[in-house]
């Protein structure tokens, strides 16, 4: 049974979405602000997270910053439809996915439930969906010094980690299947989101973005993913 945290200020929310996902089967836990909510993010590690934007002593934000230091669980963000500027922050900090108010409680099923299967260890059998290529048996990719591993969730470079969320970790697959091809931003966002999903170009670009500055850390000369301006991204072959 998934676990899912709720984090929002707003006790109708909580109570109304709690009786919808747990009708779904999940098992949700409930914070009513951002300081609470790390706490328990942190103690009782769940399979994904909703978080509201603006709430007391520690906004969503500030909540996906210290979470994403410690934590790559995918992460839902609530915001008002006044929040642009936030929404392309928090995809910047790693957030997987964005609801504005007032919402359906189908549409945030349907969002958690295509989060989830993008998160969950797939068939070694099957295709990628956006390649219709074969993956390795292994579930393992190696492309010089950067390895991923699909099944366990775990990508590192030149043998350290490099903490990935779940959107970072499928584009970057994508990427590096077929190294120097290009791949479109609407490749990208077919092999990142599901079908119900709807992101812009500056989403994926946002993403890449993060990507980078990531093995950045780890790798100050990394340039191994490549822009060509007006057609898409591409990882660089060796």
């Amino acid at each position: 049974m998934p676990k899912i945290a709720l984090v929002d200020d707003d006790r109708n929310i909580l109570t109304s979405v709690s009786l919808t996902l747990e009708a779904e089967g999940y098992q949700v836990a409930t914070y009513t602000d951002g300081a609470s909510g790390l706490e328990g993010l942190t103690t009782d590690k769940p399979d994904l997270a909703i978080l509201d934007i603006k709430m007391p002593r520690m906004d969503g934000m500030e909540l996906l910053r210290r979470l994403r230091q410690k934590s790559d669980v995918p992460v839902i963000f609530l915001t008002s439809k006044d929040e642009e500027i936030d929404e392309l922050f928090g995809l910047k900090m790693g957030a997987d996915d964005f609801i504005t108010k007032p919402f359906s409680q189908r549409l945030l099923v349907e969002r958690v439930k295509a989060i989830l299967r993008r998160s969950a260890p797939r068939d070694p059998s099957t295709t990628s969906a956006s390649t219709g290529e074969s993956l390795p048996s292994k579930q393992l990719i190696e492309r010089g010094s950067l390895v991923m591993d699909e099944e366990r969730h775990t990508c590192t470079w030149k043998g350290q980690r490099v903490t990935l969320t779940v959107t970072e970790f499928l584009i970057l697959q994508a990427l590096a299947l077929r190294p120097g091809v290009v791949k479109s931003r609407n490749a990208l966002m077919d092999a990142a989101y599901d079908d119900q999903v709807y992101v812009d170009d500056r989403t994926i670009d946002s993403h890449i973005k993060r990507l980078r500055k990531k093995f950045k850390v780890t790798d100050d000369d990394f340039e191994m993913i490549e822009t060509l301006y007006g057609v898409g991204y591409r990882f660089k072959e060796q």
